[in-house]
């Protein structure tokens, strides 16, 4: 279990604390912000350092942009006048400050707040450029990592600058991700299912043989079912897999059948013969699918079957759709799966969801109200079930 210096044991009366955050918000046509749940998340800790009489010098990334310089669509410009409206004061947006003659104390002279523009605007950030990481460094007396999203990443912000001052903490959402994931993990009540979906085996290998240790049922939805099935002998007629990791499919049944641990794969496909064009949707066995369809969602006796364990287990994570749940004729498995966690949650289950698919698909029909936890991490999240820890975090442990 990873345990790391909180920013509640810091004292931050006169000092200037660089809060690496994750306002890697959703953008409209317009760049106006669709969805500030990040932004509305990240805020609590930069409220207690100036609650506890220190000031802030805020950074994030948004977006991907070349690294070659300023990006209108990128720019933290478009997001400052919301972090404006939450602090009720205005707040300097400071551009080029990875240049030699820049200095930041004519700006925290007159402000609490400062916020620097897209660190990857600069390559360095992700390059994890020692120099870049001094730069931002110089600029408080603490560091504070509150960006679980990118805590799976060696980047400048996340990484080096820890060993370039003088105190480092993780911020109050990092702190609350690793307190509900530990819980997850030593802390649960069985039965424990984990629901796993997306496209690949290849990206939840470690995630499951570390699952097969602890829980009671995986059921697996989306592509990456299909390589399961492959395995097994199963005709999946179009439908993607991964040929070069049956084995590996293989491997986790046989390691999951010596744990007594369930796997349950789809009964049945939702199959069309495209997500684009759709002609006209068949409910097909999943192990003899058509040859020209492909399997683009779970099927209604998957459904019941899948909703069944759920409304049974006490302890519940879920990563990844069950289908292509952005078309309408592929979204019901997804969307019936996430009334079952939420329904059984309300019924006493502690339940966890994430990653952005899975999250969204929560927030579709207002389920993330009866949601234990949401974490804020995709990749970052089953880096750390996977490996138990991160690489960002691994410097600020106790």
């Amino acid at each position: 279990m990873l345990e790391c210096k909180s920013l509640v044991d810091i004292n931050f009366k006169d000092k200037v604390a660089i809060v690496r955050v994750d306002f890697n918000v959703p953008l409209k046509n317009n760049l106006k912000i669709s969805d500030t749940t990040r932004i509305d998340n990240g805020v609590k800790s930069i409220k207690y350092v100036l609650k506890n009489k220190g000031k802030c010098v805020i950074m994030s990334h948004l977006g991907r942009p070349k690294g070659k310089g300023y990006e209108k669509k990128f720019s933290l410009e478009n997001i400052i006048s919301y972090l404006e409206k939450i602090f009720k004061i205005k707040i300097p947006l400071i551009r080029n400050y990875y240049s030699y003659d820049f200095s930041i104390e004519k700006y925290l002279e007159k402000n609490d707040i400062i916020l620097l523009e897209n660190l990857r605007f600069y390559p360095e950030e992700k390059s994890n450029n020692k120099n870049f990481a001094k730069t931002l460094a110089s600029f408080a007396d603490v560091y504070i990592n509150d960006a679980f999203g990118t805590c799976h990443r060696s980047h400048a912000s996340t990484n080096s600058i820890i060993n370039h001052i003088k105190e480092s903490c993780v911020g109050l959402l990092v702190d609350k991700e690793l307190k509900n994931i530990n819980q997850l993990f030593y802390n649960n009540n069985p039965p424990f299912t984990a629901i796993l979906g997306g496209s690949k085996v290849s990206d939840k290998i470690g995630v499951i043989e570390k699952l097969i240790k602890v829980v009671d049922n995986i059921l697996i939805g989306g592509a990456m079912a299909n390589t399961f099935i492959r395995y097994l002998g199963g005709n999946i007629g179009n439908s993607i897999y991964e040929k070069d990791k049956l084995g590996i499919a293989g491997k986790l049944l046989n390691q999951a059948k010596e744990k007594k641990v369930n796997i349950l794969l789809p009964i049945d496909f939702v199959c069309s013969n495209s997500i684009n064009k759709i002609d006209k949707t068949i409910i097909s066995n999943s192990f003899s699918v058509p040859a020209k369809l492909s399997g683009y969602d779970i099927g209604d006796e998957t459904i019941k079957s899948f909703t069944s364990i759920i409304a049974k287990s006490k302890t519940i994570i879920w990563n990844g759709p069950l289908g292509v749940f952005e078309v309408n004729e592929f979204s019901e498995g997804t969307f019936k799966v996430a009334d079952a966690i939420s329904k059984s949650t309300i019924n006493g289950a502690y339940s966890l969801v994430g990653g952005g698919d899975s999250v969204a698909a929560i927030n579709k029909n207002n389920n993330y109200k009866n949601i234990s936890f949401i974490s804020t991490g995709g990749g970052a999240l089953l880096e750390y079930i996977a490996k138990g820890s991160l690489p960002s975090l691994k410097l600020l442990k106790l």
